[in-house]
């Protein structure tokens, strides 16, 4: 494959690892959580392109690779539990020893960037486009304000315009557990936020609306019940649209020696099918809604 030479001076891997935990230190992260750089190459290499991803799965990988990147920052750890080995039976194994094999470096902040003041949780907040005040539900100690894991907010909106705001700022659609006594123009005052799986930090909080990813059905039942209407955006699509907010302001951090990419190929599993089966062309008809 030919190589253009790149016009960005580059950085140190330790340098950029640095100015990533100076946006948010990996010690916020959830003690469960894997976070860090998670893959150091053992040839150093300056970093001049870097790829943002939510998850780096094998198009994502392969998509480094054509766009010949030295660091890949990934959202979501990809080596969570402890890898026995490394072989070509499984995706994640290939995906590690594609990295190892290419010296492409890897790190992944995970539910550091949730707490980080000015991270994932907050710009899933913007969804909610009248924010009275706005705090973590559990501050995280000896931080910033600011600082924590998930969201609470304090609004005016009707629930309709929450909706109709929140599938513009993810660009995609949404799922709706009502309340009972919920209707398109009640008055919602108080807002839960949590990407990404939120059925355990939002359990017992108490809100008008719940917006997260993903939930279980009996926790959904348990917000309905109590008179709580949840949103659920599917579980990386409440997540993704961060990193192209972030991507200018790591550009920034670094000075403009790296080139910033957010990945063409990462997207949730999940979409909503609208329309039925063209069994004659085989494809689903407007099936998709983005």
């Amino acid at each position: 494959m030919l190589r253009r030479m790149s016009s960005y001076s580059g950085q140190k891997l330790a340098t950029v690892v640095k100015e990533l935990e100076n946006f948010a230190p990996i010690s916020w992260a959830e003690k469960w959580d894997n976070v860090g750089l998670l893959i150091e190459p053992h040839r150093e290499k300056q970093i001049t392109k870097i790829l943002l991803t939510n998850d780096l799965t094998e198009p994502v990988i392969n998509e480094a690779l054509e766009k010949d990147v030295q660091l890949i920052i990934s959202y979501h750890p990809p080596i969570f539990k402890p890898l026995t080995r490394i072989t070509q039976s499984h995706w994640k194994e290939r995906v590690v020893a594609a990295c190892l094999a290419n010296d492409i470096a890897l790190y992944s902040p995970h539910t550091a960037w949730d707490k980080a003041n000015g991270g994932v949780n907050d710009w899933l907040s913007e969804a909610v486009n009248r924010i009275i005040s706005i705090r973590p539900l559990e501050p995280e100690l000896g931080a910033p304000p600011g600082t924590g894991s998930g969201r609470f907010i304090e609004t005016e909106l009707e629930l309709s315009q929450i909706v109709e705001s929140l599938q513009k700022h993810i660009k995609n659609s949404v799922q709706i557990a009502s309340a009972v006594n919920h209707q398109p123009n009640t008055l919602i005052k108080s807002v839960g936020i949590c990407a990404g799986s939120g059925g355990s930090l939002l359990k017992g909080i108490r809100a008008d609306l719940i917006i997260t990813g993903e939930m279980s059905h009996h926790e959904l039942l348990e917000f309905t019940h109590n008179n709580t209407t949840v949103l659920l955006c599917n579980h990386s699509n409440s997540e993704r649209g961060f990193l192209t907010q972030f991507s200018p302001k790591l550009a920034e951090c670094l000075k403009g020696t790296c080139e910033i990419l957010v990945s063409d190929k990462d997207k949730d599993p999940l979409v909503t099918v609208a329309k039925n089966l063209d069994k004659e062309k085989n494809i689903f008809v407007d099936a998709y809604i983005q």
